[in-house]
Formats: structure tokens, C-alpha cells, sequence
């Protein structure tokens, strides 16, 4: 994880307090995946948002008169300081350094860019992670990843198949699973990544 921390430092360092430094283009395609995640529920009153970065998703939730409670979890020290300091104004945003103690309580966890970067054991850290979120939240979890139905690779990036990602959210998380893959985080884009919804309780629909 020091080379993840690094990483990030150096961005930080580089590109100051914007999309760039969490590795986004730009705001653009930053809140287009956003947008994804936070349709895993119409009423989001509690959300804990792993790997959260500068605390972005909780600005994009208050733009749209969202503002539930929030706990952002990130190992990267400068953004949780600058996070921190950064919505100060408001009681219902926490943002932690220890991602090793998830608390409980919150409603969904968010997962957003966490899985993109290669690491030694990549498909490892997925599942954790996600069994480890799963957890700990008690509605259920919004994640998204690369996919493998693109026409390029870019061999810095991980790229998952999420056919294997939906089949490990039903049989070993024991979830309700929902597989997006319809989206684009450009106008007119290319859909290279996807996002999966997993619920604790089925949803029912009526008509």
C-alpha cells in the first residue's frame, strides 16, 4: 500500500486539490461515476465512502441537496487533512485516516476508483475489500471497476471481468447484485468500466 500511498502523495503534490490528484480527468467524468453510484438508492441517509479521496462524492451529494451523513475513509494522509479542513461547515461529514476499522451503522458503503490501479494481487484486495464492506454496511455496497469489454488496455490499470465480479457478489457475498454496464462517464464515450450494486435485501417493485 506504500507505493498506492506514494502514488497519490505525488499526485497531490502535482496537480494541487482537484480531480487530476485522485486520478480523474476531470469533474466531468468525476461526477458522471458519482451519479452511478449514488443511484443505488433514491433516499441515501448514510453513506461510508472507502478510499474517498479529497471527499468529492460528499460535495457532489450536498450539489444535489443530498446532504446525509458521510464518513470518508482514505489512507492518504494530505487528503484527509485537506478534506477535513475542507467541510469544516458541516456536522454530518467525518473523514478517517484508519481504513483497517470500518465502523458500522451506515446505510452503503461507496466504493469509486479503489480497484483501477494495479497492485500485486489485485482480484485479492477486490474481493476483501468488497466482503469487508459488505460487512460492515447495512443496506449494502456501490462500486465500479475497468472492464474487460473495451477495445484497449492500459497496462498501468486494472481490468476485471464483470461477469467474475457478479458471480463473486452472489455466491460469496450472499447479496443481491445488480450489474451496470450501460454508462458512459463521457458524452458520447465509450462504456470501459461498469458498476455493481449489491443489496442485503432484495428490492421489490410494485407497479
Amino acid at each position: 500500500m506504500s507505493k498506492i500511498i506514494k502514488h497519490y502523495q505525488s499526485l497531490f503534490k502535482q496537480y494541487g486539490p482537484g480531480p487530476q490528484a485522485v486520478q480523474y480527468t476531470d469533474f466531468e467524468t468525476q461526477n458522471a461515476r458519482f451519479e452511478v453510484l449514488s443511484q443505488v438508492d433514491k433516499n441515501l441517509n448514510s453513506v461510508m465512502d472507502f478510499g474517498c479521496g479529497l471527499g468529492d462524492f460528499w460535495s457532489f451529494l450536498r450539489s444535489k441537496g443530498d446532504e446525509c451523513l458521510y464518513l470518508g475513509l482514505d489512507i492518504v494522509p494530505e487528503f484527509v487533512d485537506y478534506a477535513n479542513a475542507r467541510f469544516t461547515d458541516s456536522s454530518k461529514a467525518q473523514l478517517i485516516g484508519d481504513e483497517s476499522v470500518l465502523p458500522s451503522g451506515y446505510d452503503y458503503a461507496m466504493i469509486s476508483g479503489v480497484f483501477n490501479n494495479k497492485t500485486d494481487d489485485n482480484w485479492n484486495f477486490m474481493t476483501k475489500t468488497l466482503q469487508d464492506m459488505f460487512s460492515a454496511a447495512k443496506k449494502g455496497i456501490a462500486f465500479n471497476a475497468m472492464s474487460t469489454f473495451v477495445d484497449f488496455q492500459d497496462p498501468e490499470l486494472y481490468y476485471v471481468d464483470p461477469m467474475k465480479v457478479l458471480k463473486f457478489c452472489k455466491q460469496s457475498l450472499g447479496g443481491h447484485p445488480v450489474l451496470r454496464h450501460d454508462y458512459s462517464v463521457r458524452r458520447d464515450g465509450f462504456p470501459f468500466e461498469f458498476a455493481i450494486y449489491v443489496y442485503k435485501i432484495p428490492r421489490y417493485f410494485t407497479s
